[in-house]
């Protein structure tokens, strides 16, 4: 039977995505109808991006404090506060660009912390005595679907109720989903020996039960991989990003390519939609790829759950993401065919959740503790935040060269990154040699070195 805590995770992850998506068709549309100004309508959006991108210096010490589901529901707390900011303002004073820039602000800088805890936070929960290995992996893969599977259904109920409420009403969907989301969060205790979260009835909290080893075991340092209880990291041993990819080549190779991923995403929904207006078929490339992309990865995503423990973990990263760079490289020849255009991108699609689903055990397996929300955070403020820069720039690269071009060269460079990212690893395991500890009194156990 899966922990009710796990499960409670989960669900917050589809609620609060869902809530998102279906206010996501009406926060543009109040913008610009309470300023007049088009180019309001992107401001929640891009100054909730400021603070993904630096909080991997910002937030180093606050992470160390995300271990509980209470510390997560005050952070839900503060965004919904930040949310409510512009459906307040449309009611009473007005929107100006300077609340709607505060908002971004706000919830961009809780959404910057709380997406990486809550994923540690998971595997933390996953690997309390009595639980089988793997769970960890699995866990996090559900979250993944939940995450996905809002894409089918959300949009277009957004838009239903936009016809049937109006635009300011659906303010409130997302910050109604934060809320309750916070409730929910509020009874996950926190990760550590003798907590409550432990479901085996059979083992006794006081036991000393280590979390049986998989084949990364020697990496991981603490194979128990649990804090003690009230255990606090102090300030001046919570580990950097920048450290804990030195660490861990592998993670760094990962999550490098995440951030690569997410540079170049604007090719494909900015790239297909003007590609579409250049071939008189305007919004319906973009249509057929996000469809054929968007059914593929959530159909996907429902076997990745059972099979990632057998998945290995850097040639499916390697693979998700030739395979997608792949799918940039043929979209201009199957365009402007529909069919070849839904096609492509579900091929591309398809490998994309066992690529993270991979990424995010990989993680599990190779860290514990304060190292294991630093990786988190460079996953998300990597692939997340290149996104945003992506889309930045994205237009004015796609208006000088043309979608075509670009959908070419950004294909290339994921295609070419992942086999060079690969082909260093493989030759950096080559020529690293395992050192070995000498054994030492009281049967201290070896430890490879790095």
């Amino acid at each position: 039977m899966p922990h009710p805590h796990l499960v409670t995770l989960t669900a917050t992850t589809f609620v609060t995505w869902a809530g998102q998506r279906i206010t996501a068709v009406a926060l543009p549309l109040v913008a610009l109808e309470q300023t007049g100004d088009a180019w309001t309508t992107g401001l929640v959006g891009g100054f909730a991006g400021l603070p993904l991108l630096t909080s991997a210096w910002w937030g180093r010490r606050l992470r160390s404090r995300l271990k509980s589901g209470r510390a997560l529901a005050v952070l839900l707390g503060v965004q919904v506060l930040g949310l409510v900011l512009v459906p307040v303002a449309a009611a009473s004073v007005g929107v100006g660009a300077v609340m709607l820039c505060a908002s971004g602000l706000v919830t961009g800088a809780t959404a910057a912390m709380l997406a990486p805890a809550q994923r540690a936070l998971t595997a933390d929960l996953a690997e309390l005595p009595g639980n089988p290995p793997g769970v960890g992996a699995r866990a996090l893969a559900w979250q993944d679907l939940a995450h996905r599977s809002s894409m089918i259904f959300a949009p277009a109920l957004g838009a239903w109720l936009l016809v049937a409420w109006g635009a300011e009403p659906l303010l409130w969907c997302e910050a109604a989903a934060v809320a309750l989301s916070a409730v929910a969060m509020a009874t996950v205790p926190a990760a550590h020996r003798g907590s409550s979260a432990s479901w085996d009835e059979g083992v006794s909290p006081s036991e000393d039960i280590e979390t049986p080893a998989g084949p990364d075991a020697p990496n991981r340092p603490g194979a128990a991989g649990l804090d003690e209880p009230g255990r606090q990291d102090p300030p001046d041993t919570v580990p950097s990003v920048r450290s804990v990819l030195r660490a861990h080549p592998d993670l760094a190779v990962g999550i490098g390519l995440a951030g690569i991923g997410g540079i170049t995403w604007f090719a494909f929904t900015l790239g297909l939609a003007l590609l579409g207006a250049e071939l008189d078929r305007p919004g319906e490339l973009i249509a057929a790829g996000m469809t054929g992309y968007g059914v593929a990865t959530v159909g996907v995503s429902f076997v990745v759950p059972l099979v990632i423990h057998r998945v290995p973990r850097v040639p499916a990263i390697v693979v998700s993401w030739v395979m997608l760079g792949a799918a940039y490289l043929a979209l201009p020849m199957a365009a402007p065919n529909l069919l070849a255009v839904g096609l492509v991108s579900a091929v591309g699609g398809s490998t994309m959740p066992f690529g993270i689903a991979a990424l995010n055990a990989l993680i599990v397996d190779r860290t514990t503790g304060a190292e294991r929300s630093a990786a988190f955070t460079a996953e998300t403020v990597l692939h997340s935040g290149g996104a945003s820069v992506g889309l930045l720039v994205g237009g004015a690269l796609i208006g000088a060269f043309g979608a075509g071009p670009v959908l070419v060269v950004t294909g290339l460079m994921q295609v070419v990154a992942a086999l060079a990212a690969a082909s260093w690893l493989r030759a950096a395991r080559a020529g690293q040699e395992p050192v070995l500890a000498p054994p030492r009194q009281g049967g201290a156990r070896l430890r490879e070195a790095g």
